[in-house]
């Protein structure tokens, strides 16, 4: 038995496809990506905190404590030839930091991590491990607590990193 569609069943398929798919870019994909939302469902349904540009849901612990940087903070930090060093900022639940971090061409072991804030079980949840001479991107975290990088040097020599960031977070330095 064969099956048909005619050419008007197959242009009202079509139409509701297209009309599901433009409704869903309005309410969900550009609020959650680019914050752009003409509806203000994506703020209601809470999405435009995933494009990083809203308000932080619940209100910074310290304003005084908290840089909100619009411009790239520049860092050194030097990780000692056969050792590693951990570097670390404080930063509210659901904040947004950018960076980039480059070496002068040695690799180094990173795991980019973060702490919860108040645990003394040890635990951290990884979100970047390798091995690179540089890296670039953003995130936002999922807690309160320390975030950033743990490097290691397995070379004979030390070697300088240069840390890009920006975003909303208090600088702790080099956690010892």
């Amino acid at each position: 038995m064969e099956h048909t569609v005619s050419s008007k069943t197959l242009i009202k398929a079509s139409s509701t496809a297209l009309l599901l798919a433009a409704i869903t870019l309005m309410t969900v994909i550009l609020p959650a990506e680019y914050n752009i939302d003409p509806s203000g469902i994506g703020k209601a349904l809470g999405l435009t905190v995933l494009a990083g540009n809203d308000e932080i849901s619940r209100p910074l612990q310290s304003e005084d404590e908290i840089a909100v940087s619009d411009t790239f903070e520049v860092i050194n930090v030097t990780v000692p030839a056969g050792k590693g060093v951990e570097y670390k900022f404080s930063m509210p639940q659901y904040a947004k930091m950018t960076y980039e971090w480059i070496t002068d061409g040695t690799p180094l072991y990173f795991d980019l991590h973060g702490e919860p804030e108040g645990d003394t079980t040890g635990y951290f949840e990884s979100y970047a491990i390798s091995t690179s001479t540089e890296m670039k991107g953003s995130f936002t975290v999922p807690f309160a607590g320390s975030h950033g990088w743990y490097w290691r040097n397995y070379s004979g020599e030390p070697v300088v990193v240069k840390l890009y960031v920006k975003g909303q977070y208090m600088v702790i330095g080099l956690k010892q």
